[in-house]
């Protein structure tokens, strides 16, 4: 099978990562991968901010739980008011992937870039999860302090946040992909 899609069926989300920080070359190596996704009309509207500090990833966690069980869906709420959650699963570096809000379509670019790091982690075998949750922070009245010491542009959105770190463990079964997903059309 190819190597890359032998990564992309490998690559599973890392919940438990260990406290040692990826090296600085695996880490431009993930976000170069980010630069390099596909965007609408190649606006590349993007920004990546990385964040190695621990007691900022651990504020921005408790926060966003706060502000999370205000706007979750009830089936994440018992997990955001839960002690021991951390939003970033203590993982020792993340990347908030934000979005030129005056661009055609930051968000869906966002993905696209948050993706491709996802993949170039699984193929150094570091651990990924993409969190979505942070947003909740971001849409409260923190997000202002956040975006200038996150040193995120003006006008520009996080969307989403990617928890980096080696794996505790490595997970090997995929779950079942779920059928009939696909119509073929010749």
């Amino acid at each position: 099978m190819n190597e890359t899609l032998k990564i992309i069926k490998n690559r599973r989300s890392t919940r438990v990562f260990s406290s040692e920080k990826i090296k600085d070359v695996e880490l431009q190596a993930i976000i170069e991968a980010g630069l390099y996704s596909p965007s609408a009309v190649n606006q590349q509207s993007w920004h990546f901010t990385a964040v190695q500090n621990k007691e900022l990833l651990d504020r921005l966690s408790n926060d966003t739980k706060e502000v999370g069980i205000i706007f979750a869906p009830q089936e994440l709420k018992e997990m955001l008011k839960n002690e021991k959650y951390h939003v970033f699963y203590n993982a020792p570096t993340a990347i908030i992937v934000s979005g030129d809000k005056k661009s055609i379509m930051p968000e869906i670019d966002c993905a696209a870039a948050t993706e491709n790091m996802l993949i170039a982690a699984e193929s150094l075998g570091i651990g990924a999860c993409w969190i979505g949750m942070v947003n909740f922070v971001f849409m409260s009245e923190k997000c202002a302090a956040y975006a200038k010491e996150l040193g995120i542009p003006e006008d520009f959105k996080p969307y989403y946040a990617i928890a980096l770190g080696y794996k505790k463990r490595k997970i090997l079964n995929a779950l079942p992909r779920r059928e009939n997903t696909v119509n073929y059309i010749k």
